[in-house]
């Protein structure tokens, strides 16, 4: 409840914020319903798992949008759980800032906890998903995401109290990605890709860099979505990972989710993922249900 209370406050504060700092009209909500896709588990718009070329909200090229989120990921052995803010100014610029809480329920980890804020910058470069239904020009996006994660909770009597003794090479990093999104509209058919550049180990839950590698790697995300009726979306997604710590056999990950948009305020997203191997100490492949709801304008 206090984390929603946090949320609908910094929804209050942006709208604002967001008219001040660039002079544009109060939000207008003239994209399509659905247009600026759901809140994906770092912050930025998209799917769950992956950022889409989308600009977060329904403001047009003449105003602005914003939201708040919050996701529970229930495995079998742990919970993530993530909230934040993010805007979309003309629909070219998305700015978003995201808390990551990850958790453990299974000995010897269920004391486990780790944190991680994220800061993400989106610049939309060209195409239009609506306006170009006559070519076969996707809408392309660059962005990047800065994150940072906190001390290590729970494992104090192990004597690990930082991503680094695991093998993390840095507790902070940045991810570059490219994503390219194409909305055929005559065929109710979304189709996505994203490639990243990263050093994150589980999105950098478990620092950046490790003691197998430290360099960057390109990773390729997809999703691909079908439009049931103008508020409801059926969709897959997946997402390449790296593997640089000896402690984490990291694994892609896959969903498949459910999104409904009742209106431009509110939606709700529920989804089935597979998360892979965690940890060595845990070598158990998570599966779980994901549930998010984003309102925002």
């Amino acid at each position: 409840m206090k984390i929603l209370i946090r949320l609908m406050a910094a929804v209050a504060f942006l709208s604002p914020l967001a008219a001040l700092s660039q002079g544009l009209a109060m939000p207008d909500q003239g994209k399509l319903l659905a247009t600026g896709g759901v809140s994906q588990l770092e912050g930025a718009g998209g799917g769950g798992l992956t950022p889409w070329a989308l600009i977060t909200g329904y403001g047009s090229e003449d105003s602005y949008g914003f939201n708040a989120h919050l996701t529970q990921v229930s495995t079998q052995d742990y919970r993530l759980k993530t909230y934040g803010v993010a805007v979309g100014f003309a629909d070219r610029l998305e700015l978003s800032l995201a808390r990551q809480e990850f958790s453990g329920s299974k000995p010897p980890l269920n004391q486990l906890g780790l944190q991680q804020d994220i800061v993400g910058i989106k610049l939309k470069l060209s195409g239009d998903i609506i306006a170009d239904q006559d070519n076969w020009k996707p809408q392309v996006a660059v962005g990047a995401m800065l994150k940072r994660t906190a001390d290590v909770q729970g494992l104090g009597a192990l004597g690990v109290t930082s991503v680094r003794q695991l093998g993390a090479k840095d507790t902070s990093g940045v991810d570059y990605y490219a994503s390219a999104t194409k909305l055929f509209l005559a065929q109710s058919l979304l189709v996505n890709g994203t490639l990243r550049l990263s050093k994150a180990n589980q999105m950098g839950l478990l620092g950046f860099g490790g003691d197998k590698s430290h360099r960057y790697e390109l990773l390729p995300e997809a999703s691909l979505a079908y439009l049931i009726n103008r508020k409801l979306v059926a969709g897959v997604e997946y997402r390449s990972k790296p593997n640089h710590l000896a402690v984490d056999n990291e694994k892609a990950y896959y969903d498949a989710f459910l999104a409904w948009f009742p209106n431009k305020q509110i939606s709700l997203t529920l989804a089935y993922a597979r998360l892979g191997d965690i940890t060595v100490f845990n070598p158990t492949n998570q599966r779980g249900w994901y549930l998010s709801v984003q309102i925002g304008q």
